[in-house]
């Protein structure tokens, strides 16, 4: 590496040495050019986390000195470190907890869960995540077509959409479910005709009573489990996360983790705001803000307006085919726009789970009422699934973020509208959903993510059925709503400068001197590969503080 005085580097310390000086054969910044580089920069410059240069090989020969550490990535590309924008890192391991049922029948659902049994110790519960609502249709939400499976064992077992689970009648038996349980949200527990429980669970508050009566996982095997699932991130070129919940524990969990070491990627995690906090309750969560470790931190805050079309439970104007989808799972949701200001009037930033078109209006309506108020925080709303053309603008005249995951269409409808989510919408909204393109177009911010564990995080793929708009895996399959489908540019921005404007942060997301020295280097340019070739491509290193965490 030479220096060219003829072509000065662009940076506010000309001489500063690096720390780590990273050259490859293009860069992608997503940052103005003009204003921050030279054109084709092949080579970035950090010192102390942050990025001092960007440029030619030859321009930052400036930077190096005799304890520059130099990385060489021949023939790859660099951007901007990609961010799940969506993920529940801790709670996600308790919504992982034992057999995954992922995209099975029933049949092999009931097989898998056999199979637990016939290993499991004499009265000890089984687990199963990432069940398809679709196994339910001609019987209803029951756990009982898993009683002969489990052979005597009481069976927990999640829905995929992580918003519901059944238990089966041994379950049912050692909870002491009886039907009769009332809760302060729209949280229920499925009774037969007969009024007797039939074990499904809807809702976090149906779920956490009867967790409550199982014994959970040590705080060591917990953290155990998600350092493999952080090295799993860092390895698919993750290098942060918005984390939309603080689960219970999850401090001691991280502390564990960090106390063998750094974690791999960053993570930024958003308390839950039960529906109907009182003000003690809004004070506590607020009091969490700042909360750190050395790559976590607390910011910001999540609520959920409504649940999910599967189970019924997404806020709609009109019912679904079953009649369902009317209420808030905030039984007042005036009480949820006061809780809102609550916490814009502070500067924390709101994220809020909105699936039907009922709820994303009403969460939109809500930040446009507090006015000037709102904007002393960044909003944004997760999931988005259906909204008619009306809504579409909005995000843009507001100013509030999209955070999506496209890949919940293409892993959970079907093009030809006989899966349950479109079942229970019918065409005309079905036909509205996951309307990616259409908001990009409208010039608001689209964040993208996965969900994890709803979907698998991996954001090659991701992004490859942004593009797609159908499973990369099922090539047969007719692609849903392809006139949703995203640009190559626009998928890797939802990862990158997207995520970063989600959350009101001005040094994420680009490649330019100042921002945080995050970086994702692939074997090839992910802007001139096919959405197919995307998915598999190689990642060379992921860089996390200006340091590799996976080379």
């Amino acid at each position: 590496m030479t220096h060219s005085a003829s072509s000065p580097a662009a940076t506010a310390e000309p001489f500063e040495i690096a720390d780590r000086v990273i050259a490859v054969d293009r860069i992608r910044t997503f940052a103005d050019a003009a204003a921050s580089h030279p054109a084709d920069p092949d080579a970035v410059a950090i010192r102390d986390g942050r990025i001092i240069a960007v440029g030619s090989r030859d321009d930052l020969a400036i930077h190096v000195g005799d304890r520059t550490v130099i990385d060489e990535h021949p023939g790859a590309t660099l951007v901007p470190g990609l961010v799940d924008g969506h993920t529940h890192i801790v709670f996600g391991l308790e919504l992982t907890r034992g057999v995954q049922l992922t995209d099975l029948t029933l049949a092999e659902a009931q097989d898998r869960i056999a199979a637990a049994a016939a290993e499991a110790a004499p009265g000890t519960w089984i687990f199963g995540w990432g069940t398809d609502p679709n196994i339910f249709t001609e019987t209803g939400f029951t756990g009982k077509l898993f009683d002969d499976a489990a052979a005597g064992h009481p069976a927990f077992l999640r829905l995929r959409d992580a918003h519901s689970a059944v238990i089966n009648s041994a379950g049912i038996a050692a909870v002491g479910l009886t039907g009769r349980e009332t809760f302060p949200d729209e949280s229920a527990v499925g009774v037969d005709e007969q009024g007797a429980p039939t074990g499904y669970l809807l809702e976090l508050a149906a779920m956490d009573l009867v967790l409550a009566h199982i014994p959970s996982e040590g705080t060591d095997e917990l953290a155990d489990r998600l350092g493999v699932v952080l090295d799993g991130m860092a390895a698919s070129g993750i290098t942060g996360t918005h984390v939309m919940d603080f689960h219970p524990g999850s401090r001691e969990v991280l502390e564990t983790l960090e106390s063998r070491g750094d974690l791999p990627i960053r993570l930024r995690f958003s308390p839950m705001v039960p529906p109907g906090s009182t003000t003690a309750t809004l004070e506590q969560i607020a009091a969490l803000q700042g909360l750190h470790g050395r790559r976590w931190r607390v910011e910001g805050v999540k609520f959920m307006i409504d649940g999910t079309v599967d189970n019924g439970s997404a806020w709609l104007h009109e019912p679904d085919c079953y009649g369902q989808g009317r209420r808030s799972i905030w039984t007042d949701p005036a009480a949820y726009r006061e809780a809102l200001g609550f916490f814009a009037e502070r500067g924390i930033a709101t994220a809020t789970h909105a699936i039907g078109d009922q709820g994303v209006a009403f969460v939109l309506d809500a930040i446009e009422s507090l006015g000037a108020v709102a904007r002393r925080a960044a909003h944004r709303i997760e999931h988005i699934e259906t909204i008619p053309d009306g809504t579409v603008p909005r995000f843009a005249e507001l100013g509030v973020a999209a955070s999506m995951q496209p890949i919940h269409g293409t892993r959970h409808t079907r093009a030809d509208r006989t899966d349950n989510w479109s079942v229970r919408l019918g065409e005309e909204r079905a036909s509205h959903g996951w309307r990616c393109r259409d908001i990009r177009d409208s010039g608001a911010v689209l964040a993208l993510g996965s969900d994890w564990p709803v979907t698998p995080y991996d954001p090659r793929v991701m992004m490859a059925e942004a593009i797609l708009r159908a499973p990369v895996a099922r090539p047969e399959l007719a692609p849903i709503q392809p006139e949703q489908a995203l640009t190559a540019t626009q998928a890797l921005e939802g990862y990158t400068s997207h995520a970063a404007r989600a959350i009101g942060v001005v040094d994420e997301g680009e490649v330019r001197p100042g921002a945080r020295a995050a970086f994702t280097v692939f074997a090839a340019d992910p802007l001139s590969v096919s959405a197919q070739e995307l998915a598999t491509i190689g990642v060379v290193a992921t860089y996390v503080d200006g340091v590799p965490v996976v080379r």
